[in-house]
């Protein structure tokens, strides 16, 4: 049961983090609670964390068939090396990216938004590498075996992580939109140093192996 707490916290911690920084995903819920109403956000959110629950049980899947296969069980770190370089770089340029602009949008109705949020949610390729990471590195570090307990607890964990953020952006954009920049520039120097510390404890793990 505490590995279950563990791989909850941690997963939920990553997503959580993963969508602070303003992108398309939580604009757009902002963009809907102002237009639309709160409610027809929170469900826009809705939709984007459970198509985000799909993605993170493919990962699960595709970390699981790695596991299974012997000749590329080693593949499950390096994989998660690669995940976090990438991520690494890629927040880090992101920060340091000072252009200033208004985020895209999507008219987004009553009736579909559910359906808008998880259309949006699978147009983001980067989701199912990012967490097929963290699931080797969860694995590795012995937080989540492949039963369904812990696959539930992980898909859980992505989707109401995803889903906290979103609902943040929802009901308190106003209040965060003077600091839009400010938080975004800040927020992806946080997540390239996180990546930049998976990297280092996969590199030990890997040659410690």
């Amino acid at each position: 049961m505490t590995h279950l707490l563990i791989l909850f916290f941690a997963t939920f911690s990553a997503a959580f983090m993963a969508t602070v920084p303003p992108g398309l995903l939580n604009m757009n819920a902002a963009k809907t609670s102002v237009e639309k109403g709160k409610l027809n956000g929170v469900i826009f959110s809705l939709g984007v964390s459970s198509m985000i629950m799909v993605q993170a049980y493919i990962s699960v899947l595709i970390s699981k068939f790695l596991y299974n296969n012997p000749e590329v069980i080693d593949m499950l770190l390096k994989i998660a090396l690669g995940v976090f370089a990438f991520f690494a770089i890629y927040f880090f340029v992101t920060a340091k990216k000072k252009k200033k602009g208004s985020m895209k949008s999507v008219k987004v109705s009553k009736k579909n938004s559910f359906f808008k949020g998880m259309l949006l949610a699978a147009l983001n390729l980067l989701t199912i590498p990012y967490y097929s990471g963290l699931n080797a590195m969860w694995n590795s570090a012995g937080w989540i075996k492949f039963e369904i307990t812990d696959i539930l607890t992980f898909v859980l964990a992505a989707g109401t992580g995803t889903f906290s953020v979103l609902y943040l952006y929802t009901f308190y954009f106003n209040k965060l939109e003077t600091k839009t920049n400010r938080f975004s520039k800040n927020s992806n120097y946080i997540l390239s140093v996180l990546m930049v510390i998976l990297l280092v404890i996969t590199l030990f793990r890997i040659f410690y192996k």
